[in-house]
């Protein structure tokens, strides 16, 4: 009977689990992957202290974002259109737009990169067009609920990261001590490093994600009249479960190449084939493969919540009709908008760039720009004229401050160090 009851209990906290899983998951996306193993590479176990510091910091910024959508009915964008002057609508178009076109280029090539590692007969760029054409027929034919539930279970694949320092030799004594002292270095390298990790684990495409596919979630359910307790609870819930579950992945990624890289005298990765070796104590020269399934996997959650948060900014933006709800004709330039940003995305793969320099370009760029997002929904969450009862507590500003002060001493250091030198 016990174990029945606990079936039931899991089979419905899975059912609970929604927004905030895929916004984690989708968080580890191959820029995060790439960023995490470069600082596994080049500083060993010295960065795995930020995996605690960004979860209640990413967490908090996530929760404001979903409660913003749950109690306006409204996007940030949307949010914004309404109740503040068009100069800030402007600006967050601005700092969100070049970044999240970057990424998509970047997880685009990710994937491309890792297909021909898998098949090196085969040019990277025909996998990249092969997975801009699949992930634009999947978003665009296929209903919300399933595309939702495709993403869930595609964030099985993320495990395959916690398993691999297990299967090595490591020294706990140095892995605790690393998780909760701290170490900065002041220079130029390792704060561009620690800007990429703070702008891929607290991305400002999520944020606009978090908040228009909560009220999805809403319309889906036939919940979208009344926001009571229980469903801000069980919000809070998904989030918290889906920010620890991409907290951990990066901890263990970073623990993964910090131990087999690092130590292997590997510190700065240009490739994916070299990042895929950090996975070789796990499966010897099946590594490749799990490293690509890793990455393809991650980029076939990142790039949909990519493509559909920039969607959602352009759509509440001009009043367009929106959502991964509506069918291709009903909201054509939504869709539009999708098709054109993996479009432009994919072409910034013949720019010259590596695909793992984009990607870690891309969390740098994140990093510099989120800032000025989280002070703009720290405003709208504690503005009693929006949000009614429903404002920060005081735990909620801690941490929203804490993430905006220590985002914005990390880029105002990089921008220093980089002006310096």
């Amino acid at each position: 009977m016990s174990a029945k009851k606990n079936s039931n209990k899991l089979t419905r906290f899975w059912k609970l689990l929604g927004p905030g899983l895929v916004t984690g998951a989708s968080d580890d996306d191959p820029s995060g992957i790439a960023t995490y193993s470069q600082a596994g590479a080049s500083y060993g176990l010295a960065t795995l202290w930020t995996s605690i510091v960004a979860f209640p910091l990413m967490a908090a910024i996530q929760q404001m974002c979903a409660r913003i959508g749950l109690i306006t009915s409204q996007g940030l964008t949307g949010t914004l259109k309404k109740h503040y002057p068009r100069p800030v609508l402007y600006l967050m178009l601005l700092f969100s737009f070049p970044a999240i076109i970057m990424n998509i280029g970047a997880d685009i090539a990710g994937m491309g990169a890792v297909g021909n590692l898998l098949f090196p007969s085969i040019d990277a760029t025909y996998f990249s067009v092969l997975f801009t054409l699949l992930l634009t027929g999947l978003i665009i034919y296929l209903p919300y609920q399933k595309m939702a539930s495709i993403l869930k279970y595609l964030c099985i694949v993320m495990l395959v990261y916690f398993v691999v320092p297990f299967l090595y030799k490591q020294d706990f004594a140095e892995i605790l001590k690393a998780t909760f002292i701290p170490t900065i270095q002041f220079n130029k390298e390792f704060i561009s490093i620690l800007v990429g990790i703070l702008g891929t684990t607290i991305s400002p495409y999520l944020f606009f994600w978090q908040a228009s596919v909560e009220v999805e979630e809403m319309k889906t359910k036939k919940k979208h009249l009344v926001v009571n307790k229980k469903i801000i609870n069980d919000m809070v819930q998904d989030v918290d479960f889906g920010m620890s579950f991409s907290g951990l992945v990066m901890f263990f990624i970073i623990l993964t190449t910090g131990t087999v890289l690092f130590k292997g005298g590997i510190h700065q990765i240009d490739t994916v084939e070299q990042a895929a070796m950090a996975l070789k104590p796990l499966a010897g020269n099946m590594a490749y493969l799990l490293f690509s399934i890793g990455v393809i996997g991650t980029g076939l959650i990142a790039i949909p919540v990519l493509s559909g948060s920039l969607s959602y900014i352009f759509a509440e933006t001009f009043g367009w009709e929106q959502g991964l709800d509506k069918k291709f004709h009903e909201a054509k330039a939504f869709y539009a908008i999708i098709a054109i940003s993996l479009v432009i995305g994919l072409s910034l793969n013949y720019v010259g760039i590596s695909p793992v320099k984009a990607l870690i370009y891309t969390a740098i760029l994140y990093g510099l720009t989120a800032p000025v997002l989280i002070a703009i929904i720290l405003h709208i969450s504690n503005n009693k004229e929006i949000m009614g009862k429903n404002v920060n507590g005081k735990v909620s500003n801690i941490l929203g401050f804490a993430a905006l002060i220590i985002m914005t001493a990390a880029a105002v250091a990089l921008i220093y160090l980089q002006l310096k030198g």
